[in-house]
């Protein structure tokens, strides 16, 4: 059975309103079922940067602990920012040897602690998946390149076009075949996927809650119909659903609706092919 853990981070986010990542992470919580779902009692201070170059490092790490406590097989990560996937994927029961990763996302978020702009966590998430930045928080062993799959990926920096042109990468366009995702994954060999959703990798229009929005993305239908094609070819070993921050309780209740349709797609029981 799918366990929920949420995880309420804020610190690894470059938004004047990160706090507002918290109200999210809450607002998912209180339709997910109780018996299924535990919160994370993350730490609410700012943090450190313990002399490196990621802002609020001390509080990221800490959060990392909890995430490795509480992590079991088959377990949905709610965020909170997104960089929380690095925690999961660092916890994960099995390791990572036989994992793919796929990055639903509208931004690379491939920056190291020397190009990003911000100093913040979530703009070098991906590139501490591939192992890569700040050794701390990074992960070790990285995924392999030819194992991760982006999606939806609308707003790269130029210091992250390289590393955006070293991936598999799949547009908005792509996901209106809905065999494109799975076949992807299906190429890189892997036994397991773990599925990254940063939900501004939706449209504006189908979803107001995010910090950073951009344009034409995609559907909540799309997204779900490709992740489920996908569930029916290759076993799921996680998933993270992050980056929602209304601002107010009723653009909560707005969004909720593509939010949950996220959600089924990674928690309900799909057969495999």
């Amino acid at each position: 059975m799918v366990q929920f853990l949420v995880v309420p981070q804020w610190q690894g986010s470059p938004a004047a309103r990160a706090m507002l990542l918290v109200d999210g992470a809450s607002a998912i919580a209180g339709d997910l079922p109780r018996s299924s779902t535990t919160v994370l009692d993350v730490p609410i201070e700012a943090g450190e940067s313990l002399g490196t170059g990621v802002r609020r490092l001390s509080a990221l790490l800490r959060t990392r602990e909890l995430v490795g406590q509480h992590l079991a097989a088959d377990t949905v990560l709610i965020g909170g920012d997104c960089s929380i996937t690095v925690a999961g994927l660092d916890a994960l029961p099995g390791g990572t040897d036989d994992l793919a990763v796929v990055w639903f996302d509208a931004h690379a978020d491939l920056h190291t602690p020397e190009t990003s702009p911000s100093g913040a966590f979530s703009g070098m998430a991906l590139r501490a998946v591939l192992g890569e930045g700040e050794p701390q928080i990074a992960l070790s062993p990285g995924i392999a390149r030819n194992r991760v799959v982006t999606v939806g990926m609308r707003d790269i920096d130029d210091a992250e076009l390289d590393e955006v042109s070293s991936l598999t990468n799949l547009s908005v366009d792509d996901l209106a075949r809905v065999d494109a995702l799975a076949d992807a994954v299906r190429a890189t060999g892997a036994s397991r996927v773990w599925v990254h959703i940063d939900v501004d990798v939706l449209d504006p229009a189908e979803l107001s809650g995010v910090s950073s929005a951009a344009p034409f993305g995609l559907s909540p239908a799309a997204v779900s119909a490709a992740i489920l094609r996908l569930r029916e070819v290759v076993p799921l070993a996680g998933a993270t659903i992050a980056g929602f921050a209304p601002r107010t309780p009723a653009d909560a209740v707005d969004d909720l609706g593509a939010l949950l349709r996220l959600v089924g797609a990674v928690a309900r029981p799909v057969p495999l092919a």
